[in-house]
């Protein structure tokens, strides 16, 4: 059984058990988070797909850690200008391990 949610303006394909790096969430290790935003769900009775979400279905996480991502470095440069600006950017992150999808 697997479930495609959307958090963070991203869609993700998870299946109970599954450990997920998605867009900073509020909470601590250990906080229970219900996903209501789901766009399809297969399992035994078939595939159900959302106009946008599925009614009544919810997918259930647990936070493992806030993390941060890797680091991004940014260059801008204009040729023959003299102008170069480095910078960088790590993105905040929270891992999820999925507990349980229910229709």
């Amino acid at each position: 059984m697997y479930a495609v949610i959307k958090t963070g303006g991203k869609q993700h394909r998870v299946s109970a058990g599954d450990m997920l790096a998605i867009e900073k969430l509020e909470g601590n290790k250990g906080d229970v988070v219900v996903f209501d935003e789901v766009l399809m769900v297969s399992g035994d009775a078939g595939i159900k797909v959302g106009t946008p979400v599925v009614e009544g279905a919810k997918v259930v996480g647990e936070i493992v850690a806030q993390i941060k991502g890797p680091k991004i470095h940014v260059f801008k440069m204009k040729r023959r200008k003299s102008y170069h600006k480095k910078t960088g950017h790590r993105q905040q992150l929270t891992t999820m391990r999925i507990k349980e999808i229910s229709i």
